[in-house]
């Protein structure tokens, strides 16, 4: 499979045009479709070779005890895991008594893509059995955006050259296992079988199959139904099913130039408490409804709500090809991870694969929810929404830990802690600040006052509550929050993290000014005074610590204090570390997975001078080795700003390919929705300058060498902000709400340090002011990113 993404890059779409089996696993992620609720992976319709079927539903899991040497009090009980449910993808094909397998015969063409406007991925086979028999098969599959519960495949075979006898066996199957056991942490546990059968029906070539897993106690009813568009074929059919099986079998006699044509719907729903009984009636009445749209009416409301999404979300680059593809793709995944969630947990992986388990973390807010904020809104309250209803569980687990307040779980797909391993999971507080930071930024960016009245103050309260209880006062009067693990998972437990702690001032000053603004909800909330007053002692003490000797921010007050881990002496096959070195030597060493400090040089951007931002950031630089996919895009944005554009150039590239390149050799187990979120906000905040720094709009923006232009989108106040920069001058337009009077509609904002006002009279219009010149840092040796100046050697996807 060589798709070329450097010589006629299609910046619509992923095109397969050869098949690379060993490949395979990683095309399966890539070709994923989903909306949020319901994912299928990008097997195969015939389902093998495959290397992970998948079929997933967002917040669909089961559990299991998670098993320790030594237990120790208030560790994590149970894991979560998402799970590979009922597959209705396949349809198998028998040219006269021989399978269509690409394995068998001979495969004359092979070509998928995947359509980032219409949303679908086609797929187009010509293919010779062993007997010489020739047929064309061609497929296209949508999960659909507008009907949530709904997946939909058309299905095509064609006779070549000669009349022949097919058959058609679309499966609807439960229970495939294949997930083997394995040393790598960041893949799903194996669990078997997991689904028991409840529920068997058909009717006609309709099946529904209804099943509980064992342990959840969650209730999945699946469906399928098809139409067959024969001409005057004459086709057989036979529909049979069992308790983990369901089969609707078509034959017909083909003849050349009359295809067979195969529609396939299917309907998934899930409850934790509705009946099997209820849940088989709405796969019913979905797979009814998108029978009405037949697959050519599915697909023409897919376009629409794509393009609605394209017209305001796209985020352009003139200048490098593969470098739109990989943006377009990695907002197409993002809107797929996130459109239809709802009130359910997005993932790291989205619904593309098992790495992770599933989990939610800390990327979601800090990663996936900026880009979202800022052009499409709507699925950031959805997501915070989640968080909310996961109270009761953060509050029981503070409680547990002896804590005040809400403590949002590390990972989890439910909103119960699932880490077992506690000095990166339980530890990493900084998560709470994550979801308050995202609650502040939303409301900052819609002004939705009804969400933060009915929702957020409470938030910010259960997060202040925590970070008082968590941090105390020193001798010197200073707020120290002790014991804590921050961003850089290669450095844990440590004493006043940098970023946790500037974090938890912002926390800490957000949750009194919200009580302070809706004093009603603070009483219901019982917040008194005294508390609030508390809350910004706290935070107008917080300790930060600094290096007076090397003038640099320590990223946790003993770190410069650490010997420098032994780069020149690490074989590049040692990486990522974590694989390969035990935890005690890391946690001794200055190494670092991912920026920590530098992350707090970007969120907490007010707090620091630029001298401090270029000295901090070059020296931490030295140190960081990127075994993280959340690495490349905050160090992106940090070079930008501090005018090291080729470097900035390079991680943002880094950022967008990271699965199409494979570049942690794991997109195998789903794509890493974070890091594609990530590029967006390397775009966004690192060569458009945007910040949002107490809800004040502002922007710096600069271009590197290899690009001509840049333009993105932000969406502020229900109004979009169209940034456009060209090697020389940068131009802000506006577009209103459709519900606003455009006359008076006005945004201020910064360019630069000029104040400036926008409305959509007129653009503005300044020219581009280059960052003074900077000495390029240096990176561990062998840790560079790859250069993307210069002429770009041709990649391929090997998906």
């Amino acid at each position: 499979m060589t798709p070329n993404f450097a010589a006629g890059v299609d910046p619509w779409g992923i095109r397969e045009t050869d098949l690379d089996l060993e490949s395979l696993p990683r095309a399966e992620s890539i070709f994923a479709l989903a909306n949020g609720h319901l994912g299928l992976r990008g097997n195969f319709d015939e389902g093998e070779p495959r290397a992970e079927s998948g079929t997933y539903l967002s917040g669909f899991f089961e559990s299991y005890p998670i098993s320790y040497g030594e237990r120790g009090y208030g560790y994590a009980e149970d894991g979560q895991s998402v799970i590979n449910v009922t597959d209705g993808k396949l349809i198998r094909l028998l040219v006269e008594d021989e399978p269509f397998d690409v394995h068998r015969g001979f495969l004359d063409e092979h070509e998928r893509f995947l359509d980032f406007r219409s949303g679908i991925l086609s797929r187009s086979v010509l293919w010779r059995s062993q007997a010489g028999r020739t047929v064309r098969v061609t497929s296209k599959r949508l999960v659909s955006f507008t009907q949530r519960s709904v997946a939909a495949i058309c299905y095509e075979v064609e006779a070549v050259d000669r009349e022949i006898r097919i058959a058609l066996q679309s499966n609807l199957h439960a229970n495939q296992s294949q997930i083997a056991e394995h040393r790598d942490p960041r893949k799903a546990a194996a669990l078997g079988d997991v689904l028991a059968p409840e529920l068997a029906s058909a009717h006609g070539l309709r099946v529904v199959l209804g099943h509980r897993t064992h342990r959840s106690q969650l209730a999945l009813a699946a469906g399928m139904d098809h139409t067959i568009d024969t001409g005057n074929l004459d086709p057989t059919t036979l529909t049979q099913v069992d308790d983990d099986l369901g089969r609707v079998t078509v034959s017909a006699l083909l003849k050349p130039g009359k295809p067979l044509r195969l529609v396939k719907m299917l309907a998934y729903h899930w409850s934790g408490r509705q009946s099997i009984d209820w849940l088989r009636d709405q796969v019913d009445a979905s797979l009814e409804n998108a029978m009405a749209e037949g697959f050519d009416g599915l697909a023409a409301a897919q376009r629409k709500y794509l393009d609605d999404y394209w017209t305001v979300a796209d985020f352009q680059v003139d200048g490098d090809p593969e470098l739109q593809q990989a943006l377009r793709f990695s907002k197409f995944q993002l809107l797929q991870a996130s459109a239809r969630a709802e009130t359910r947990a997005v993932g790291a992986k989205g619904l593309t694969g098992t790495g992770y388990d599933g989990h939610a973390f800390w990327d979601t807010e800090s990663f996936m929810l900026p880009p979202l904020t800022y052009t499409k809104p709507s699925l950031v309250r959805d997501q915070l929404l989640w968080r909310y209803r996961t109270l009761p569980q953060a509050r029981e687990r503070a409680h547990q830990l002896g804590l005040r307040g809400a403590a949002f779980p590390w990972r989890t797909i439910h909103g119960e802690e699932c880490s077992g391993y506690w000095p990166a999971g339980t530890a990493g507080f900084h998560v709470n600040a994550s979801v308050a930071h995202a609650v502040q930024r939303y409301v900052a960016a819609t002004g939705d006052e009804e969400f933060e009245r009915e929702y957020g103050v409470e938030m910010l309260v259960e997060a202040a509550r925590l970070w008082a209880s968590l941090g105390h006062f020193d001798y010197d009067g200073r707020f120290r929050i002790d014991g804590v693990t921050g961003p850089d998972e290669y450095t844990a437990l440590v004493d006043n993290n940098v970023y946790t702690n500037l974090m938890a001032q912002l926390t800490l000053e957000a949750a009194a000014d919200a009580t302070e603004r809706h004093v009603d909800v603070a009483q219901t909330l019982e917040v008194r005074t005294d508390e609030i007053a508390s809350w910004r002692v706290a935070a107008g003490n917080m300790f930060v610590p600094f290096d007076e000797r090397h003038g640099l921010y320590p990223q946790d007050q003993d770190f410069l204090t650490h010997e420098q881990w032994d780069f020149e002496g690490t074989p590049a096959d040692h990486y990522p570390l974590l694989l390969h070195h035990p935890y005690l030597q890391l946690y001794r060493r200055q190494v670092i997975k991912q920026p920590d400090l530098v992350m707090a040089l970007f969120v907490r951007g007010d707090r620091f001078t630029d001298e401090e931002k270029q000295r901090n950031f070059d020296y931490y630089e030295s140190v960081t080795v990127r075994d993280s996919s959340l690495s490349a895009s905050i160090q992106s944005i940090m070079a930008a700003e501090i005018g090291h554009l080729d470097l900035a150039y390079d991680y943002l590239a880094e950022g967008a390919l990271t699965d199409l390149h494979d570049l942690k050799k794991n997109a195998a187990d789903g794509l890493h929705i974070a890091s594609m979120g990530g590029a967006l906000m390397a775009v966004m905040f690192g060569f458009g300058g945007f910040r949002d720094h107490g809800g004040q709009v502002s922007f710096r923006p600069r271009i590197p060498t290899g690009l001509s232009r840049i333009a993105f989108p932000v969406i502020y106040r229900g109004h979009r902000i169209r940034v456009e920069i060209l090697t020389d001058r940068v131009t802000y337009s506006l577009v209103p709400a459709a519900t606003a009077d455009a006359d008076t509609v006005v945004i201020p904002f910064l360019h630069e340090d000029e104040e400036l006002e926008l409305t959509a009279a007129e653009p503005i219009v300044r020219p581009l002011a280059g960052p003074a010149p900077v000495i390029a840092p240096i990176q561990p040796l062998g840790r560079e990113p790859a250069r993307r100046t210069g002429v770009l050697p041709p990649t391929r996807l090997s998906a």
